[in-house]
């Protein structure tokens, strides 16, 4: 039976066994058709046709422009992580003093940072051909460095980014578009704008770290909505508060979620700009991660189906091109009057040369090359990691297969506490970032998110194997954890 089998069912029988006893990892890339048509003696559509079986099988997948990859077995998370939505009082000093832990960690050579959404190397970017335009720009006009930034900022880079808009569906104008201090300070902006002390603002659950922080510095109560890790923020409690208007404004990124890495759907974005028109209710949209989607097609913004300018974009450069450089922008439709003059009386503009920079990389076409190559990078290290997690882990773990960017949200089984493995993962100068920092309510402490936007050298290897170990040392012993009680995260640091 087995010898009358076709060609190309024999081949992915073989390539299968392959894989099932791992002599083709997950994340290993297979040969391209050309190449194991040549290497077998087999036609190129016997080739093709076994791996399409093997896609069918859920075994491998395409990549655009790469190739095909082994497909991680590991499962990721498939319900909504929360079933209702919370009013929750922020509550920020345990959120300020875990993070502190992590960012004093990063000024130590000797610790493993699993934790931060700061790609660290010098392959994701491009700072040789920056310093070298930032030296021709300074050559040519040494009088900027002279003279005071003024808004509107440079004209060269906010027409960049209308241009660029178009590629996330949005039609911007140049002057429309307000330069920040990053992508924290459009967001501080564009919550100045549309709240007061007191009001309550929708998050999605789980969020962005920071934006708990940034929310009680403003006086704000966050109320958290569903999110699921696969189709993003749930749309119908939204409506639901919404209607009984109990929000003042949304936060949300639908796009490349931190940290789940999910996107909605067009016809989730398309109901959400919708929503946010009918009630008029500002929303937020942190696009910050938009142009790292892995897709052949970049799915657009939330912006691009507002009408009526209750739609505010918020993005930057930070996470793709000049992390030091600090330039984000936003474009706040009908608050963009009230934007501006926040912008002017907190920090006027932003420096000249930095944003001259970026404007010239992005007008001369090395910023579109940078992108395709980062994309293609970060796919691979997240499957790579995936891959990892599924070999090194506790049984039971799950992992997003993320739509873009550099994050994984892992769901352990119940009986791992996230802090107490920080805390375990610390003291062996490894850092991550526990669940119960991406809610008010710490409802995740069986969660991580997890940094893949380094060098998978054999250091990080070695800090997510140790940190797989440390997590499964802590499900056979779960009883003894549960009950340890754990020293403070200061003293941590300091003894490590």
């Amino acid at each position: 039976m087995l010898q009358n089998a076709p060609l190309y069912r024999l081949l992915a029988d073989d390539l299968e066994a392959a894989i099932v006893r791992g002599a083709l990892p997950s994340g290993a890339r297979l040969s391209s058709v050309r190449q194991c048509a040549a290497q077998r003696a087999l036609s190129f559509n016997t080739v093709t046709a076994a791996y399409r079986l093997l896609e069918d099988r859920g075994l491998i997948e395409a990549r655009p422009q790469s190739g095909y990859y082994v497909k991680s077995s590991l499962p990721a998370p498939e319900s909504p992580l929360r079933d209702e939505p919370g009013d929750v009082l922020i509550q920020a000093a345990e959120t300020r003093d875990l993070v502190a832990v992590v960012l004093q960690s990063q000024q130590r050579a000797d610790y493993a940072d699993l934790a931060l959404a700061c790609p660290r190397g010098a392959i994701f970017y491009p700072g040789g051909k920056l310093a070298r335009l930032a030296a021709g720009i300074l050559r040519k006009q040494p009088s900027l460095i002279a003279s005071y930034a003024l808004p509107p900022g440079s004209a060269r880079l906010r027409s960049q980014i209308a241009r660029r808009g178009m590629l996330l569906g949005m039609c911007l104008r140049p002057e429309d578009i307000i330069l920040t201090h990053g992508a924290m300070e459009a967001l501080q902006l564009a919550l100045r704008a549309v709240t007061r002390p007191g009001d309550t603002v929708g998050v999605e659950s789980p969020t962005y770290f920071n934006l708990y922080p940034l929310l009680a510095s403003l006086g704000l109560k966050a109320l958290e909505i569903p999110t699921d890790p696969q189709h993003g923020l749930s749309l119908d409690v939204l409506e639901l508060l919404l209607a009984e208007k109990r929000l003042s404004a949304v936060v949300a990124m639908p796009t490349v979620h931190n940290p789940l890495g999910c996107t909605m759907s067009l016809a989730g974005k398309a109901r959400l700009a919708q929503l946010a028109n009918r009630y008029q209710t500002p929303l937020i949209e942190d696009a910050l991660y938009a142009e790292l989607q892995f897709g052949a097609t970049l799915s657009p913004t939330v912006k691009s189906f507002d009408h009526a300018g209750w739609v505010i974009v918020c993005a930057s450069y930070t996470k793709t091109l000049a992390p030091d450089f600090r330039i984000g922008w936003m474009e706040a439709g009908r608050f963009s009057e009230q934007v501006r003059q926040l912008k002017f009386t907190s920090s006027i503009a932003e420096p000249a040369l930095l944003a001259e920079t970026v404007g010239q990389f992005l007008e001369g076409g090395g910023y579109d090359h940078h992108l395709r190559v980062l994309r293609r990078l970060y796919s691979r290290q997240i499957d790579t990691v995936r891959g990892l997690i599924a070999r090194w882990f506790p049984a039971g773990t799950r992992a997003t297969r993320p739509a873009g960017g550099f994050l994984l949200w892992l769901e352990f089984p119940d009986s791992v506490d996230t802090l107490v493995l920080f805390h375990a993962a610390l003291a062996e100068r490894i850092t991550i970032m526990p669940g119960m920092l991406y809610s008010a309510g710490a409802r995740y402490r069986h969660c991580l998110r997890l940094s893949c936007c380094h060098e998978l050298d054999e250091r990080f290897m070695a800090a997510l194997r140790r940190l797989g170990e440390l997590a499964s040392r802590q499900c056979s012993s779960a009883s003894v954890l549960d009950g340890a009680q754990m020293p403070a995260p200061q003293l941590l640091i300091e003894r490590a």
